[in-house]
């Protein structure tokens, strides 16, 4: 038991798909044979969700510090964090009362990490109106677990199959985060891709990096932030030895990522990177009306700990159904395991 990683996961928002999927997730016996797994969340919403999906042969055992958790198949260990009540919980509904817990299961997981008592950290979704609504004013996870690691320098790289993307900028407008291609962060992003990739095994990571501008640029005819910016940081990055390549032309990168041309790619801001990793990632069954995939994680790179988050939101409209797919919270959990067992060594 002492060879498995320790990786804390996160309940999510309360009135979330995410305790559903724990549930699910953590019922298979295998997951205890790659890692030893504590949920940070509520025991009474843990064991309202075993009913849920239908899976009350599990059982919940609360804890009030790692060292109590048992880690057996067949029992979900829960650090028992009383923040919600049943009484007042509506699925699916945006409120202060799950966004207050959904922050604070956050923090107790970094606090875990951070004092070495889990090896990794996997985050169920939050709401982000519910957290800024009890007075936590963040624009994601990724931002929390900044402030709390004392990190400044770090990015979010999303990931399915032989896709990775990082970002440049990540929720901000459209208008700043073309401000913020610069090239220090520029540069600063290529390094941190390159030195993920070792991180997962891959020793000569060759790095694609997006152009801000259709067909990056044109060589100034559609703006100059390649020339200016995006260029200069990808010749420093290369005075390093890093194999970075670009600026290649956005509408392409992705394909060329996918096709094996690159490990990863540095995509410019939010969306550029999101839109193909969860157009291949989230698949939707038009004939059934439901999804049959939705797959992919979203790392945090730069900090002191492990970070990995599903690559989804709180999806409050199939809470309470039993439906929703576990696929990215184990993809999850798998990253971290993999992640923690690098940070180790």
């Amino acid at each position: 038991m002492s060879e498995k990683m320790i990786i804390g996961i996160t309940m999510g928002d309360p009135a979330s798909i995410g305790p559903e999927i724990t549930v699910k997730a953590l019922a298979d016996p295998a997951m205890y044979e790659k890692c030893s797994p504590v949920i940070v969340g509520d025991v009474s919403v843990m064991e309202d969700a075993l009913k849920i999906v239908g899976r009350e042969d599990i059982k919940i055992h609360p804890v009030s510090a790692v060292s109590e958790c048992l880690f057996t198949p067949g029992t979900i260990d829960v650090y028992d964090m009383k923040l919600v009540d049943m009484d007042k919980l509506e699925r699916g509904k945006v409120s202060v009362m799950a966004g207050e817990a959904a922050f604070q299961y956050v923090k107790k997981v970094i606090e875990l990490a951070m004092s070495g008592e889990v090896d990794g950290t996997v985050t169920n979704a939050l709401n982000k109106e519910a957290i800024n609504l009890a007075g936590h004013h963040y624009s994601g996870h990724t931002e929390i677990y900044a402030e709390f690691t004392g990190t400044s320098k770090y990015t979010m790289m999303l990931a399915h199959e032989n896709l990775r993307v990082v970002h440049v900028s990540t929720h901000v407008s459209l208008r700043e985060a073309c401000d913020r291609v610069k090239k220090a962060r520029v540069l600063e992003v290529i390094q941190i891709a390159n030195e993920a990739c070792k991180n997962l095994g891959i020793p000569e990571p060759k790095v694609g990096v997006a152009g801000l501008n259709p067909h990056s640029g044109e060589h100034g005819l559609f703006g100059r932030e390649e020339i200016d910016e995006i260029i200069p940081a990808i010749e420093e990055a290369k005075a390093m030895g890093i194999n970075a390549d670009g600026p290649v032309p956005p509408d392409t990168v992705f394909s060329k990522a996918r096709g094996g041309w690159y490990d990863i790619v540095v995509a410019m801001y939010h969306d550029q990177g999101h839109i193909p990793l969860k157009v291949v990632g989230f698949v939707y069954n038009q004939a059934e009306g439901k999804w049959d995939a939705v797959a992919g994680v979203n790392i945090t790179l730069g900090l002191p700990i492990v970070r990995v988050s599903v690559d989804h939101g709180t999806a409050f409209d199939q809470a309470g159904s039993g439906e929703a797919s576990e696929l990215s919270l184990v993809n999850s959990i798998e990253y971290a395991i993999k992640l923690s067992k690098s940070m180790k060594k």
